[in-house]
């Protein structure tokens, strides 16, 4: 059984946030109906909701859910699901390959955690938010001694795909993984025709997947329902900055059985 994280608690938030797993079945749909609020309503991803308003799919049953909550309102505004690696053999596979092909990754498997559907509400996209998901993830991959972190990463496709193609262009320079950490992706875009030259805006959450030490695995796939480009991203809690890990992991979080 997992060891789950207490509340943690963001002090400096002007707006009071704290951050846990998810301990019921309407804390998931409340996630659920945030995911719809910003993928859907706000981004335009044409998905099959299996509950009116709600963002689900078969793997949600099977993933624990970091959510952010506001104080304040006592509402979600930010969350990201985990699932572990017994939870993915339960399941049958990551999410991830459903884009990309993960072969090399296999011997990973028994220490590899994937986390998806990251979102925050359109209100609450400040620094802190993201930080105490962050925190959250960190807190559990270091309290359950799991070794890897996997993550589609998605880039906006409104600009028809040029920013995606120069943002792995960019990044297939210096943050590239190893050869034997790297997928192919099922629906490749085809960036090399779609790069133009111009610096690319890296979204948030790539910038802190690299800030912390991530890798990219390879090619970016296309999601024609979300109208993405994804680059799945790897983070060897080995080499995660030891100052960004005391920052995200904090001594007094204790934790319940």
């Amino acid at each position: 059984m997992h060891k789950h994280l207490s509340e943690i608690p963001a002090p400096h938030e002007k707006v009071g946030y704290s951050v846990t797993l998810a301990r019921s079945e309407e804390e998931v749909r409340e996630a659920q109906r945030l995911r719809y609020k910003v993928f859907v309503e706000e981004l335009g991803a044409r998905i099959q909701a299996r509950i009116p308003g709600h963002d689900s799919d078969l793997y949600d049953p099977f993933c624990e859910h970091l959510i952010v909550r506001e104080n304040q309102n006592d509402r979600i505004v930010g969350t990201y699901r985990i699932l572990s690696p017994a939870a993915a053999r339960r399941v049958g596979n990551y999410y991830s390959e459903n884009e990309f092909y993960i072969n090399r990754l296999q011997n990973l498997r028994n220490r590899m955690v994937e986390v998806g559907r990251s979102c925050i509400h359109r209100d609450h996209r400040s620094g802190g938010v993201i930080t105490l998901l962050w925190a959250g993830l960190a807190d559990y991959m270091v309290r359950n001694n799991y070794d890897y972190l996997i993550g589609c990463a998605s880039i906006g496709m409104a600009d028809g795909g040029h920013n995606a193609a120069n943002l792995f262009s960019q990044l297939a320079q210096e943050h590239m993984a190893p050869a034997e950490y790297r997928v192919f992706p099922q629906h490749g875009l085809p960036f090399e025709r779609l790069a133009n030259g111009q610096t690319a805006l890296v979204p948030p959450l790539i910038k802190g997947y690299l800030r912390v030490g991530a890798w990219v695995c390879g090619e970016p796939a296309w999601d024609p329902d979300f109208n993405t480009a994804d680059l799945l991203l790897l983070l060897p809690m080995s080499r995660m900055n030891p100052r960004y890990l005391r920052h995200f992991v904090k001594p007094t979080a204790s934790v319940a059985p």
